[in-house]
This record gives C-alpha cells, sequence and structure tokens, in this order.
C-alpha cells in the first residue's frame, strides 16, 4: 500500500526514494520503479533495539536524505531518522514522539478512512486535500521467472488458473475457513481449472489440507520467495484470498481479486484495483478487527458460503477474464 505514496512522490518531485524498511520486504520494494533502494532494518518485528536503530541513524548520517516520512505511529520507529539527522521528518501524532518528529500531523479517521489514504497523505504538503485519484500500486514482472517457476512447479500458463491464498499473519479472524477453500478449489478444478495455493512457509499446513480434499490443486506455500509469489500471482486469472498482504501484491500485478473480508473491512484496506469482488456481510458485530473471534462463532466467515465465492468467479468467465 506505501507504493502509492512513493508514486506520490515522484509525481510532485524527481528526488529519489529510498526506503528503510523490514528485510523479507526488500524483494518487493525491488519491484517498484519508483524505488531508488530500499535500506534493511535489521529488527524483529516489534523489537525496540534503541542502540541498534541509533547506530543505523548515524550509518545514515552522511546520505544527505532531506525528508523522512515516518508511517508507523509508533516512537521506535521515529528514531532511525533522528538520529539521521534528517531535517525534516513527518509523520503522525502518536506515542510521545515531540521531537524525534517534527512536523507531527493530526490524524481524522473520518477524513483519512483507509490505510492508503494516510500513507499519501503525509507525502503531501500540510492540510493539503487528497488528490481525486490516489495513484494505485503496480509491481513490475518478471517473465523469465515465470517460466523458471512453471517449468519447476508443473503450472501451465496456458491454462485458466485460480490463485488461493488461505493464510493471514494477522490471525485466524481474518481466514475464511480452510473447508470452504477446499469445496471451492474441488469445483474449480472439476471445471478444468488449475488451482494455485500460495501462502508463506506458516500456511503449508493450511495448503495441504486443502490439498487433501482437493487434489488436483497445487501447494506452493512455504515453497516460493515474496519475489515468487509476486510472478505466480501474475500469471493467474484470479485470486481468491483473505484481506492479507498477497492480496494487496495480486492486486497490483494486475489479477482479479476476489477478496474476503472478516474482523476486517473493505473500508479501511481495500484491494486497490478496479478488478475486485470483495465479499464483507458487515455483521452488528464486524468489523472487530481482532486477531481471535471474541463471540467465538466467526458468522462474519462462515456466512461466506463457497457457492458464493464461485459465483464472483463465474461473473469473471463470463466477462471473459478466463
Amino acid at each position: 500500500m506505501a507504493q502509492s505514496l512513493y508514486k506520490t512522490l515522484k509525481l510532485r518531485s524527481n528526488a529519489p526514494v529510498d526506503v528503510l524498511a523490514p528485510g523479507w520486504s526488500r524483494a518487493v520494494l525491488a519491484r517498484m520503479p519508483e524505488v531508488r533502494k530500499s535500506i534493511e532494518l535489521p529488527l524483529g518485528h516489534g523489537e525496540f533495539a534503541w542502540r541498534r536503530r541509533r547506530q543505523l541513524g548515524r550509518s545514515l548520517a552522511g546520505e544527505g536524505y532531506g525528508w523522512a516520512i515516518v508511517l508507523p505511529r509508533s516512537f521506535k520507529s521515529a528514531l532511525t531518522p533522528f538520529h539521521a539527522g534528517i531535517p525534516v521528518r513527518t509523520g503522525y501524532r502518536g506515542e510521545m514522539r515531540w521531537g524525534l518528529i517534527n512536523d507531527i500531523r493530526p490524524l481524522d479517521r473520518t477524513i483519512l478512512p483507509r490505510t492508503v489514504d494516510r500513507f499519501v497523505a503525509l507525502g503531501l504538503p500540510r492540510d493539503t486535500e487528497l488528490p481525486p485519484q490516489i495513484p494505485p500500486p503496480r509491481l513490475e514482472v518478471n517473465e523469465e521467472s515465470q517460466q523458471r517457476l512453471c517449468g519447476k512447479f508443473g503450472l501451465d500458463p496456458q491454462l485458466p488458473a485460480v490463485a488461493m491464498m488461505p493464510g493471514a499473519e494477522y490471525g485466524p479472524a481474518k481466514c475464511w475457513p480452510l473447508e470452504y477453500f477446499a469445496q471451492l478449489a474441488q469445483r474449480l478444478d472439476d471445471e478444468g481449472l488449475q488451482v494455485w495455493i500460495l501462502g508463506s512457509d506458516n500456511d503449508r499446513v493450511a495448503g495441504e489440507q486443502v490439498c487433501k480434499l482437493a487434489p488436483g490443486s497445487v501447494n506452493l506455500c512455504g515453497r516460493t520467495r515474496i519475489e515468487d509469489a509476486i510472478d505466480i500471482l501474475a500469471l493467474a486469472n484470479a485470486a481468491v484470498t483473505n484481506d492479507s498482504g498477497l492480496m494487496h501484491i495480486a492486486a497490483a500485478v494486475g489479477t482479479h481479486v476476489i477478496a474476503i473480508y472478516g474482523s476486517t473491512t473493505p473500508a479501511f484496506t481495500p484491494a486497490l484495483t478496479a478488478n475486485k469482488f470483495e465479499l464483507f456481510l458487515d455483521l452488528e458485530c464486524s468489523p472487530c478487527f481482532q486477531r481471535e473471534c471474541p463471540l467465538g462463532h466467526l458468522r462474519c466467515l462462515r456466512e461466506i458460503d463457497p457457492d458464493r465465492v464461485f459465483q464472483a468467479l463465474s461473473t469473471l468467465r463470463r466477462r471473459a477474464v478466463y
């Protein structure tokens, strides 16, 4: 989602854009033409490590950066730009960051309801309205890599394919039931479509469970790097996915997205593409933004049955998408 910010910055100025980010994300940043280079933040999620952040900042002090945009609202995320001596450090008010952030912006959630809106707004002068059209993410695709991956995993780029992403790192309240993925996968296989299941190593067991019930599917969970997932998703005609990082990658490579929302909402983190169906029940208890269903019934996801998702895919087929 931050690529929309990078695109906005490049539209407003020809200054180079460098990104400080966790190591796992550097492969994604390498597919963004707006980013000159990525700098690895060598820390684990949630790790404070004040001394290491200070050392990293001091190592960047000679780069001549004039502006730092700090997307997270945490105290620790503001330490490195401060120690780098970057003169303008922009970010939202949060966690007592006065001094560390010297261009503090208030966050009005009614004006900026979506995550992407909040990111882009930080790249604009204070009190500037968002542009009528926010530039959507668009990742570059490597065709040679696609050919290699098709050979490696036995994928046929000439036949229609649906990618499925059953995982979500946030928690089970974002995850459509695995048996629903399996029922849908079997139905698609019966229709003669390829089904490719994508995810991290944490999703390997979930992929195996789907394949056990729908043996015609190909489980790629834990077998691909993030850059491989980018290239494979670009080959798929459609993707059925929870609200996850891979959902945003599918949108950014032009794949038609069937996005299923449970504890979250497309009003906050939509797939940033016009080629999508968003399935969200908007129950009285949702969105709750919890990692696990606090009521124990998970109705927000269980009441989106596989037939409804199949009908969405059938609509795409009638539009000659695949």
